[in-house]
C-alpha cells in the first residue's frame, strides 16, 4: 500500500493510530477491570446467600419447615438468574430454586466452602459448602447464571468500540488541522524557494521568524544555494574561457587558410602552412585530452590502482626531466623530499610535473626551485617552493580554476592553457587529498597533500 503523499495527512493518520492505540489500551484495561469487579461482586453475593441459608439452619429451622416456606426463597433470589439447592448426602435436592431448569450439580465436599463453575452448564457460577444439620450431611449450593454479566459486558464493549472510533475520527480531524497549522512555516519556506531560479541564485531563504528546526533547514539550504551559485559561476567562467581558448587556434587556422586561398602558392608555402596547422591541431588535441582527463578525475572510481611510492626517487626523475629547461633560465632544481605515499603513479607524476612546470614558468629567473615534504598524521605534504613576485590573496583563490591565468606580467609566453593547476587539484581530490598555495614576499609554495604510506617515515 502506497503511503499518502501529503505530510499533513500522514501526521493526521498517525495521530489517529496513536489515539486508537491509547484508547484501545485504556479500554481493554477498563474492560478487564470491570469484568473482574463484576465477577468479585457475584462471588461475594453467592457466598452471602450461603451464609444466610446457614444462619436459617442454625436458628433451629428444620429442612421440612423451610420447604413449607417457598416465599422465603423467592425473596432471597429476587430474579430468574439466581439458583439455590440444598442437597442431601446422596446429592438429591431437598430444596431447589431453579428458574432456568438447570440440572442438579454434582459437587465434591467442601467443608470450608468453594467457588467454581457448574460442571454441566457453561456460563454458570456456583458457591457451595458442606455441613452437618440434625445429624444429616447437607450441601448448600448458591448459583447464578452469567447471562446478565455477559449482556452488561457486551454493552460496555459496544460503547468502547464506539468511543474508540469516534476518538480516532476526532483525532484525525484535529490532527489534520494541527498539522496544517504547524506546517504553515514549511509552506512559506517552499513558496520562497520557488522564487529562486538560475537568474536569482544570489537570493537566500530568510527564516529568522521560524522555528529552530526550520532555521537549521533554511541555513542548510542557503549553504547549498551558495555552493550552487559558486559552481554555476565557475561553470560560466569555464564556458567563456573554453570558448576563448578554442577560438584562438581555430581563428589562426581559419585566417591562415583564407590567406593561402587568395592566390596560388608554391608547394613549399603549402608545406609550411600545413606544418603550422599541425601545431594548432596538436594544441587543440592536448586541450581536449586534458579536459577529458579532468572530467574523468571528477568522477573517481573506487577501482583506481594505487601503490606505495617512494617519493625521493620519483622526484629525482622529474628533476632530471626538467633540468634542461631550468638551466636555460639559470635556475636549479633541489630535491629535499623523502617518505612514502599511497597513490597512483601516473597521476602523481603528472601532478608533480605540473607543479614543477608552473614554478619554472612563473618564478624569477636565476632562482632556486626546492621540493620539500612534511609529514602529518596519516598524510604527507609535498611542496614546490619558488621565488618571485608574491601572488595576491584574491588571485590565489582562483589559481586552481580551469583556464585561469594570473597576472600576464608574471607569465611566460608559452603556457599550459590554464589547466595545469586544475589537474593538480583534481589529482589531489581523486586521492582524498587537497592542493593549495601559500605566497609572501619570501617565497611562493604550492602544496599537495596525499595519504601517507604506513611503512615509511619522513
Amino acid at each position: 500500500m502506497r503511503a499518502p503523499s501529503s505530510l499533513s495527512l500522514r501526521l493526521s493518520l498517525l495521530f489517529a493510530l496513536v489515539t486508537m492505540g491509547l484508547l484501545g489500551g485504556l479500554g481493554a484495561y477498563l474492560y478487564h477491570a470491570l469484568g473482574e469487579q463484576i465477577a468479585w461482586r457475584d462471588d461475594q453475593m453467592l457466598q452471602g446467600r450461603l451464609e444466610r441459608m446457614e444462619a436459617l439452619l442454625d436458628d433451629g429451622e428444620s429442612i421440612a419447615a423451610l420447604r413449607r416456606r417457598p416465599l422465603l426463597y423467592a425473596n432471597m433470589m429476587g430474579n430468574r438468574e439466581s439458583l439455590l439447592w440444598i442437597l442431601d448426602a446422596q446429592g438429591a435436592p431437598l430444596i431447589e430454586v431453579n428458574p432456568p431448569g438447570l440440572p442438579v450439580p454434582e459437587l465434591s465436599p467442601a467443608p470450608m466452602g468453594r467457588l467454581g463453575e457448574h460442571p454441566a452448564v457453561e456460563a454458570t457460577r456456583l458457591a457451595w459448602r458442606s455441613l452437618e444439620h440434625e445429624g444429616r450431611r447437607l450441601t448448600l449450593v448458591a448459583g447464578k447464571t452469567l447471562d446478565e454479566r455477559e449482556r452488561m459486558l457486551a454493552a460496555y464493549r459496544l460503547r468502547l468500540w464506539f468511543a474508540m472510533g469516534a476518538g480516532a475520527v476526532l483525532a484525525c480531524v484535529l490532527g489534520w488541522a494541527v498539522a496544517r497549522r504547524g506546517l504553515r512555516p514549511v509552506r512559506r519556506l517552499a513558496d520562497r524557494a520557488r522564487t529562486i531560479d538560475v537568474a536569482h541564485l544570489h537570493q537566500r531563504l530568510e527564516a529568522s521568524d521560524e522555528t529552530t528546526e526550520l532555521r537549521d533547514l533554511s541555513g542548510a539550504l542557503n549553504q547549498m544555494l551558495a555552493r550552487l551559485e559558486e559552481g554555476f559561476a565557475q561553470l560560466s567562467r569555464f564556458s567563456e574561457d573554453l570558448a576563448h581558448e578554442m577560438r584562438t587556434p581555430l581563428g589562426n587556422l581559419l585566417g591562415a587558410t583564407q590567406q593561402a586561398l587568395q592566390r596560388e602558392r608554391a608547394p613549399e608555402e603549402y608545406r609550411q602552412l600545413l606544418g603550422s596547422h599541425v601545431e594548432e591541431y596538436e594544441r587543440l588535441s592536448r586541450m581536449i585530452e586534458t579536459m577529458l582527463f579532468l572530467a574523468r578525475t571528477e568522477q573517481p572510481s573506487s577501482t583506481l590502482p594505487r601503490e606505495a611510492l617512494d617519493l625521493g626517487p620519483l622526484v629525482d626523475q622529474l628533476c632530471d626531466y626538467f633540468e634542461g629547461m631550468a638551466e636555460d633560465d639559470g635556475r636549479e632544481l633541489v630535491n629535499r623530499t623523502q617518505g612514502r605515499v599511497t597513490a597512483n603513479l601516473d597521476l602523481l607524476r603528472r601532478a608533480l610535473a605540473n607543479l614543477i612546470d608552473n614554478a619554472l614558468r612563473h618564478g624569477g629567473s636565476g632562482t632556486e626551485i626546492r621540493l620539500v615534504s612534511r609529514s602529518e598524521v596519516g598524510r604527507l605534504r609535498i611542496g614546490v617552493i619558488s621565488h618571485g613576485t608574491p601572488i595576491p590573496d584574491a588571485e590565489r583563490e582562483r589559481l586552481f580554476e580551469r583556464f585561469y591565468r594570473g597576472d600576464p606580467a608574471r607569465s611566460r609566453p608559452v603556457g599550459t592553457g590554464g589547466l595545469g593547476l586544475a589537474i593538480v587539484r583534481s589529482v589531489a581530490q581523486l586521492h582524498g587529498g587537497e592542493a593549495w598555495c601559500e605566497s609572501d614576499a619570501a617565497a611562493t609554495v604550492f602544496w599537495l597533500s596525499l595519504p601517507a604510506d604506513g611503512g615509511g617515515r619522513v
